[in-house]
């Protein structure tokens, strides 16, 4: 069989997602991969340095295509804070779920935690950016023991919850993800709830779902 042309880092992209599904786990190598393919090394090393790499491209531009979704959409800018990240967090999830199995896959090979992960470095990144570009500000709680709260970063903490979310779209097997898109919604209400006032409803709220879902034997 001919050696296919040089191909462009989407078409590797889409070869290596379809493979990975199939197999139900990553290739056991680069050389493998290439060789299944058909490909010479000059394809795949001119955009990926390694399989690392290649994951965290495809997870950079998840959010990358979600954030330029919202961007296209003429009424995005009139959104509100909140409702401009509920709308990057269900686009977000809507294209995770569009490779859901891949995904799975992928992160279940690297771990997650919820201090950080490698393979969410790029993905990380532009979601922090997102944030910047949301101008949201802290609230000053004047409370002695949460002092320590106050002083976190807004995008760590907003991190950690996108961490979360992830973390629980894993395991959630209802319908179309319908239960991820609750959580979404509670702890995205609770987020901002604490950063504009001190009731504690939307906390109870959450944990009251959280208690439900995952931990009510």
């Amino acid at each position: 069989m001919a050696k296919q042309k040089k191909i462009t880092q989407a078409r590797i992209i889409d070869i290596y997602m379809d493979e990975v599904v199939q197999l139900g786990e990553k290739p056991e190598s680069i050389a493998s991969f290439l060789a299944s393919h058909n490909f010479d090394e000059e394809d795949f090393y001119t955009h990926f340095e390694n399989f690392e790499k290649l994951d965290k491209t495809i997870f950079s531009i998840l959010i990358e295509t979600s954030i330029a979704t919202l961007a296209e959409s003429g009424e995005f800018l009139s959104f509100s804070k909140k409702d401009k990240l509920l709308s990057l967090y269900y686009t977000l999830f809507e294209n995770l779920n569009l490779n859901r199995d891949f995904a799975l896959i992928c992160i279940k090979s690297y771990g997650i935690s919820l201090d950080t992960i490698t393979l969410f470095s790029g993905l990380k990144e532009q979601f922090i950016a997102f944030m910047n570009s949301l101008g949201l500000e802290t609230l000053s709680l004047n409370i002695d023991t949460l002092e320590t709260i106050q002083k976190k970063s807004i995008n760590e903490g907003a991190w950690v919850q996108l961490l979360l979310t992830i973390k629980f779209w894993m395991t959630d097997d209802s319908n179309d993800c319908e239960k991820t898109d609750i959580f979404i919604e509670k702890s995205i209400n609770t987020g901002v709830e604490l950063l504009n006032t001190k009731s504690l409803n939307n906390i109870i709220d959450l944990g009251k779902f959280l208690y439900t879902e995952k931990f009510k034997s």
